[in-house]
């Protein structure tokens, strides 16, 4: 069975999330992976490969786009509205599911 594009159902992978997060003002891959692992205290880290896949995943979607000119053959990107969008229905679609996991674990007595 062929495995859908997270993008196509309207769903972050982690990596689209953190990057597509980062992206909430303008930066360029390393400053990305920069953030990402600032943000997360080094427990989320991307290398270039993963993340210049996704990057182009992003462009594609419409969900980023190029910032300004290149500058010493790094490429600067952004969020579009439509890459926001679908960045604050995924955090509600997370919490959701954190919400679901904290009531069931509650439940069998092993959550708060």
């Amino acid at each position: 069975m062929a495995r859908n594009d997270s993008l196509e159902t309207g769903e972050l992978t982690d990596t689209s999330y953190y990057i597509l997060l980062s992206l909430m003002e303008p930066r360029h891959g390393y400053l990305i992976m920069k953030n990402i692992e600032e943000m997360t205290k080094n427990q989320m880290k991307i290398g270039p490969a993963s993340m210049y896949t996704t990057i182009k995943k992003l462009l594609s979607a419409g969900l980023i786009e190029q910032f300004g000119e290149e500058i010493d053959k790094r490429k600067t990107y952004i969020a579009t509205d439509q890459g926001v969008s679908l960045l604050k229905k995924d955090v509600l679609r997370r919490e959701e599911m954190v919400r679901h996991a904290k009531l069931i674990l509650k439940q069998k007595g092993e959550g708060e």
